[in-house]
C-alpha cells in the first residue's frame, strides 16, 4: 500500500515539475500523514579508510542505539576490520553508543566497515487520547530538563506566556521556532546546535541541530523534559517530498536530527520544526513560505509525527570519546577519528574517507 502511494506520489511530482508552472501554483503530494502501519528494515554500512595515517591511531564510530517499542529497534552491530582492537563502548554520562577501533603505526591503510540492522516504523500520536504512558525516571527527567542558559529561558518566557497546559505550551514552542528561525545553507553538516549564540546573534538561522536544538532548549526553559536525536535518512519520502528523505543508497550526507518532547499521558512526543523550514528552503521548485500548501501539511504533521525514513544513532550531547585526546564533542552524529594527537574532520569524509551506505531488507 505505501508502495503504491510512494510510486503515485513519485509520477505526480515528476510531471508537475516537468510541466510549466503557474504563478503561484505547487506540485500536488499526497498529504503528509505518517502512520504507524507496516515495520521496515534496514542495513546501514559505515566505510572507514584513514588514508595517508602516519603513526597509531584511532576512530569512534556512531552506532544506532536509540530503542523504542512503537517505532525503532536496533540489532547488534557487527564488523569487520583491521585494526588492532575494537569494541563498542559508551559515552559514559549520556551512554551514547560507538564503535571505538584502534590501529598501530604499521597498519597500511587504518579500515573498518560497520554493518548496522535497525527496524524502524513510521510514528503518530492521537493528542484527543492521552494515553498512560509511564512518566520519565527521576535520573532521566533530570537529564532532559537540564537548565538551559539565561538567555533560552528569557525568550522562552515570551512564548504562551501564562499557558499551563504541557500539550500546548509544546505546540507553542513549535508554533514559534517554526516561524522565526530559517535555514542557513552556508552552515556546514547539521550546524553546531550552539542555541544560546544562536539567540544572542539574533539571527536564527541553522540546520537541524540548530533549529530542532532550539526548540528543545526553549520546551526545557518552559519545564518540559525533550530531546535531540542524531541520526541519518535512509530512504525517500513516501509522500512525495524530495526534501524529506534520502536520494539513493549513498547516505554519506545524509545526516539529520530530530527532536522529542515528554509530555504527560504522551509520553515522548516527535517534532521536527526543522524538517518545516527544510522544505522551506529545500522542496522542489525552492523558495516556497509558510502558506505553500506543502509547507502547510508537513507543519501539521511533524509536531506529533514522524517519517522514519530515518534512523536515530543517539540523543547524547557533550560526548566524551573514550581514550580520545582530544576533549568533548557537542554530539557525534558523523564518524571520528584522531592520528596521533590530531583529529580528522568528520565533515569531510572526502578527505577522511569514509561513505555509508543502505540497503532495505525485503525492498
Amino acid at each position: 500500500m505505501q508502495r503504491r502511494r510512494f510510486l503515485r506520489s513519485m509520477v505526480a511530482t515528476s510531471a508537475a515539475l516537468a510541466a510549466p508552472r503557474v504563478a503561484g501554483a505547487l506540485p500536488m503530494l499526497d498529504p503528509f500523514s505518517p502512520q504507524p502501519d507496516r515495520w521496515r528494515t534496514f542495513d546501514l554500512t559505515t566505510t572507514i579508510e584513514l588514508a595517508g595515517a602516519s603513526g597509531p591511531a584511532a576512530a569512534w564510530i556512531p552506532v544506532p542505539a536509540v530503542s523504542a517499542a512503537t517505532w525503532i529497534k536496533p540489532a547488534a552491530s557487527r564488523w569487520k576490520t583491521n585494526a588492532t582492537s575494537v569494541k563498542l563502548v559508551h559515552d559514559p554520562v549520556s551512554a551514547t553508543a560507538m564503535v571505538y577501533a584502534q590501529w598501530t603505526a604499521s597498519a597500511t591503510v587504518p579500515s573498518i566497515e560497520i554493518v548496522s540492522r535497525v527496524a524502524t516504523r513510521d510514528r503518530t500520536t492521537d493528542f484527543a487520547k492521552p494515553g498512560t504512558a509511564a512518566d520519565l525516571l527521576p535520573a532521566d527527567r533530570a537529564r532532559y530538563s537540564a537548565a538551559p542558559a539565561e538567555i533560552v529561558r528569557e525568550r522562552a518566557g515570551t512564548i504562551a506566556p501564562g499557558v499551563t497546559n504541557e500539550l500546548d505550551k509544546a505546540r507553542a514552542i513549535y508554533e514559534w521556532v517554526v516561524t522565526n528561525t530559517y535555514e542557513d545553507p552556508q552552515i556546514a553538516g547539521c550546524g553546531t546546535g550552539d542555541v544560546a549564540a544562536m539567540l544572542a546573534s539574533g539571527k536564527l538561522g541553522g540546520k537541524s541541530a540548530d533549529i530542532n536544538g532550539l526548540f528543545v532548549a526553549l520546551a526545557r526553559a518552559a519545564g518540559l523534559p525533550a530531546r535531540v536525536l542524531y541520526g541519518v535518512r535512509v530512504a525517500p519520502s513516501a509522500f512525495g517530498y524530495a526534501s524529506l528523505g534520502a536520494n539513493g543508497p549513498d547516505v554519506t550526507h545524509a545526516q539529520h536530527c530530530r527532536a522529542e518532547v515528554f509530555l504527560s499521558g504522551f509520553g515522548w512526543v516527535p517534532a521536527d520544526p526543522a524538517d518545516v523550514r527544510h522544505v522551506i528552503a529545500a522542496e522542489p521548485p525552492g523558495h516556497l513560505t509558510l502558506d505553500d500548501q506543502v509547507v502547510i501539511d508537513a507543519r501539521s504533521a511533524l509536531f506529533g509525527a514522524w517519517e522514519t525514513n530515518w534512523i536515530a544513532y543517539n540523543d547524547g550531547q557533550s560526548v566524551q570519546l573514550p581514550s580520545a585526546e582530544l576533549g568533548p564533542l557537542p554530539f557525534l552524529l558523523y564518524p571520528q577519528a584522531e592520528i596521533g594527537s590530531a583529529r580528522r574532520d568528520g565533515l569531510a569524509a572526502e578527505t577522511f574517507r569514509y561513505t555509508i551506505a543502505v540497503s532495505e531488507l525485503g525492498a
